[in-house]
């Protein structure tokens, strides 16, 4: 059946009709399947011999029998090129040609609390940029991309969208858990907590000897940042979408699991090429309520918001921030994973993974089971296997709660409104830091002026605070940094119950505590966030939903009268044409509006 749908469609804009006419009007594309649906254009015909002599000398290509086979591309992000390189094996065993590139890839671990971290979301849309490009510049029949870090998801299946040809997202997997003596269990965010906890604890030699233990053992191997942060959670939701195949989010990155989804690429791509399966057969507004409600069971980072949106507008799908209003509203937070929580994913593959508990949630009507995946069957026939192999989600655990007994009765995700953000604004509220907030508003230009500020104990324990965190936004930034750095010193220092911090940027998925990121208007455009004066009192509300300054709106006008843009921080380069070309944060910080 599906070879019958699917095998008539072709895609990607113009190019999809140049691939159509160029079969024969003699012949049907539908009476066998096709391999080089895309790659034909320039394999066969004699007019394209510059072509032909250009692929007889890449690797695969031995005789014009090779140019009758899909080409398929490998790219993979940055570090990543080991795993590509079992898939490329595994696409030759299936008698397909293999072609890997590399594409650019920001760790946030690293470039987290510095300048570097402007670059980190441009990234994503640089990484959709590059594989578009390199799938589209060489009339690739099908792509698998292999990410493994926070924007590299995103990325990578925005480019699917847009290309709109057979392809599938393969993880590059989580870390496993550290630990040293004392902490039995570390991760990334230790490292950046440890750091505030050596301030608080007077920056004495067994202060450091601490710190660094923590720093040393934080990060044990490769694989993405371990608890519940952004890697983990677009991972997942990319499994929740159907554009991985089952496990793919919570296989750790040097497990065997790993090593054998790689090693089974290959006859899926041929399968989803034969069928022209494509990613916007899979990538339906049913499958990203899916994927919304699994990012809300599992405590998710609010990066998803911004990247789920933009991902949708990659295959034409209109998603707003009210879409996950909604979805927050009607789904339970039940994951006791960190940064809030106690567990890492490595504990949840431990117990079956995500595809238990899309199941758990398909079986109480959650989640639709009927999306199409890039298996070719549907989300419910995959989870079926699943447990028909490994069973249901463990009762008897502690990471996953059961649904009459949630952690939160609604999401966590919040979508706030108010005089602050009359275009949005998301927090990231579990329950554990109060559902409400209201102190005196402490105001930041930069990131660094705040980090001196907890530095010299200006922000002290006991009196309630709202960090404003300003001209950190798409434009502003420029790149909308990760407040990563300040939340981990707040909780380090002991002082998450007495502080709140907004700001016109982001924060981590791996940031907790009473957190509100993505201001709209930003404050580069006058949004009202950069009339914010030391001392006012702002109050913050996750029941009403509601964010608001407490001045007049005549004071208000003032301030809005007297404020002045300051000049863009930069003026060439990627930066600036990230700036040029962005939208804002409630529409997804997308660069092709």
């Amino acid at each position: 059946m599906l070879q019958s749908r699917f095998a008539s469609r072709t895609a990607h804009r113009g190019l999809g009709k140049l691939a159509r006419t160029f079969s024969s009007s003699s012949s049907r594309w539908d009476e066998k399947p096709i391999m080089n649906r895309y790659s034909r254009i320039v394999t066969q015909s004699k007019d394209q011999g510059a072509s032909q002599a250009m692929l007889y000398a890449t690797e695969g290509i031995t005789d014009d029998s090779d140019f009758q086979k899909a080409m398929v591309g490998v790219g993979s992000v940055c570090h990543l090129l080991g795993l590509g390189q079992v898939i490329k094996a595994s696409i030759y065993e299936s008698d397909m040609i293999g072609y890997q590139f590399g594409t650019v890839g920001v760790s946030d671990g690293i470039s987290n609390g510095t300048a570097a971290m402007n670059y980190s979301l441009q990234s994503r849309d640089l990484i959709a940029d590059q594989v578009e490009t390199a799938a589209g510049g060489h009339w690739l029949d099908g792509m698998v991309v292999v990410p493994g870090c926070d924007k590299n998801m995103p990325g990578v299946l925005m480019a699917l969208g847009r290309l709109n040809r057979p392809g599938l997202m393969v993880y590059g997997g989580t870390i496993r858990a550290g630990s040293c003596e004392g902490q039995p269990q570390l991760d990334v965010i230790s490292a950046f907590q440890s750091y505030g906890k050596y301030l608080q604890d007077g920056k004495t030699a067994e202060a450091e000897a601490f710190r660094y233990s923590t720093v040393r053992h934080a990060c044990p191997g490769p694989g993405a940042c371990g608890g519940m942060y952004t890697a983990n959670t677009m991972a997942s939701a990319a499994e929740a979408l159907g554009m991985t195949l089952p496990g793919s989010s919570s296989f750790t990155a040097e497990s065997q699991d790993k090593i054998d989804e790689c090693k089974s690429v290959g006859a899926a791509m041929r399968n989803l090429i034969e069928k022209n399966i494509l990613p916007r057969d899979i990538m339906t507004k049913a499958a990203f309520e899916n994927a919304m409600t699994l990012v809300m069971i599992l405590g998710g980072s609010t990066n998803a918001v911004l990247h789920l949106i933009a991902m949708a507008h990659s295959v034409g799908i209109t998603l707003t921030v009210d879409d996950f209003a909604r979805v927050s509203d009607a789904t339970p937070f039940l994951a006791n994973l960190k940064p809030s929580g106690k567990y890492v994913m490595e504990d949840l593959s431990n117990i079956g993974g995500v595809p238990k508990v899309l199941h758990y949630l398909m079986k109480n009507k959650f989640i639709d089971g009927n999306t199409l995946t890039v298996t070719g069957k549907t989300l419910g026939e995959n989870l079926e296997r699943w447990v028909h192999k490994h069973g249901e989600l463990p009762v008897n655990q502690d990471i996953i709660r059961p649904l009459e007994n949630p952690l939160k009765a609604t999401g966590h995700i919040r979508i706030l409104r108010g005089n602050l953000a009359p275009g949005g604004a998301v927090a990231k509220i579990t329950g554990k830091e109060g559902l409400s907030f209201t102190g005196k508003a402490r105001a930041f230009n930069t990131e660094e002026e705040f980090i001196t500020a907890v530095e010299s104990g200006s922000i002290k324990k006991g009196e309630k605070t709202v960090v404003v965190l300003r001209y950190l936004g798409p434009k502003g930034g420029p790149g909308m940094r990760e407040m990563l750095k300040p939340t981990s010193l707040i909780m380090g220092a002991g002082l998450g119950h007495d502080v709140a911090c907004l700001t016109d940027g982001r924060f981590s998925g791996g940031s907790h505590g009473f957190c509100v990121g993505h201001v709209v208007p930003e404050a580069q455009v006058g949004g009202p966030i950069a009339l914010v004066e030391d001392g006012d009192t702002i109050s913050i509300d996750a029941v009403s939903n509601t964010m608001e300054l407490l001045i007049t709106p005549e004071e208000m006008e003032r301030r809005r009268t007297a404020w002045k843009a300051p000049p863009l921080k930069v003026s060439q380069g990627t930066l600036f044409k990230y700036v040029k070309t962005v939208t804002d944060a409630s529409r997804g910080c997308v660069t092709d509006s």
